[in-house]
């Protein structure tokens, strides 16, 4: 969207920001997004030149303007929190709430925070009207979704879906299945926070509850997937390696939880001692539940979803068991 359709992102932000009554947006993108930025920046320009952006805005009497900031590469900073401190030049750390960003944001004034996806859809259910957009959609997830698909997939690239779609359809008929010509073994939606879902869950619809009853998480439509000469214990201690590298590091079930993580599973990964690998997964399990509950963000207290969903769907390959 940044890339190929800046303007609908400069346009649904600055109805957001007419909306709320506010003078300033930022675009905040991450440093791992190289084009993204470049391609706002100068949609923001033309939108300036054009008289879309600025003072007095086409003769309507509201002023609004956008800065495009790029990220210091800290993932954590998706933690609306921890955003707004890197875009008053602080470190990004999680910071507790309340009060909420719409009480006392970017700069101790009222701030919304969206994900782009979001905002871009504003300028069409305008034009077209919610009720349009809320015909598509199953339950309470409406519209549609944009789903990217890895480098793995025949047709890497992303997909712009109604609701309700099922994640099969996507990945085979849109995706054209492992570009490796091998059988989807796990699938994971919604970045690197998001379930691990086996083959036999791949006709889930699209959907936010829909994901959530099967133990995945929608979030920003990501999908990953792997095919069946994986071992899921490595996938597991990625995730654990991803958890620790990333962490701000401000609350400990998060700091210290995704190394002990990583310490688990690299010994089940090894271990031939049946008792001991039983007796890990059930430390994993404890250690999953007492990061959910106690980290500050959803960084440490999300990551329990994959673990969990690789316990739950790939029980016995987890402990040992042959692939």
């Amino acid at each position: 969207l940044m890339e190929k359709d800046p303007f609908a992102v400069i346009e649904g932000v600055a109805i957001a920001g007419y909306a709320i009554g506010a003078t300033r947006g930022f675009i905040y993108v991450r440093s791992e997004y190289p084009l993204s930025a470049p391609a706002l920046r100068t949609a923001v320009d033309e939108a300036r030149k054009a008289g879309w952006l600025g003072e007095n805005i086409r003769g309507s009497g509201f002023s609004f303007d956008i800065d495009v900031v790029v990220g210091a590469g800290s993932y954590v900073c998706g933690e609306e929190t921890a955003l707004l401190r890197s875009l008053e030049g602080l470190r990004g750390m999680v910071t507790a709430r309340p009060p909420f960003p719409a009480e006392k944001g970017l700069f101790e004034r009222p701030t919304i925070v969206n994900n782009v996806e979001t905002l871009a859809n504003l300028g069409w259910i305008l034009r077209h009207g919610g009720d349009a957009y809320a015909a598509m959609g199953i339950g309470k997830s409406r519209g549609t979704k944009a789903i990217s698909i890895n480098e793995r997939f025949v047709r890497p690239g992303m997909y712009e879906v109604p609701f309700g779609t099922p994640l099969r359809e996507v990945l085979v008929q849109h995706g054209g299945g492992m570009k490796t010509g091998r059988p989807i073994k796990a699938v994971q939606v919604g970045g690197p926070l998001g379930g691990i879902l086996p083959d036999a869950l791949l006709d889930t619809p699209i959907g936010f509850d829909e994901f959530d009853a099967v133990g995945g998480l929608l979030g920003h439509g990501g999908v990953v997937a792997w095919d069946d000469t994986v071992d899921v214990r490595d996938i597991a201690i990625h995730l654990f390696e991803f958890c620790d590298a990333e962490s701000c590091g401000k609350c400990f079930p998060c700091r210290i939880g995704g190394r002990r993580g990583w310490e688990l599973v690299k010994r089940m990964r090894v271990s031939t001692d049946r008792a001991q690998i039983e007796a890990d997964a059930a430390l994993l399990v404890d250690l999953c539940e007492t990061m959910k509950l106690g980290s500050l963000c959803a960084h440490g207290g999300a990551i329990p979803i994959p673990i969990a969903s690789l316990l739950t769907h790939f029980t016995a390959e987890m402990k040992g068991a042959s692939r």
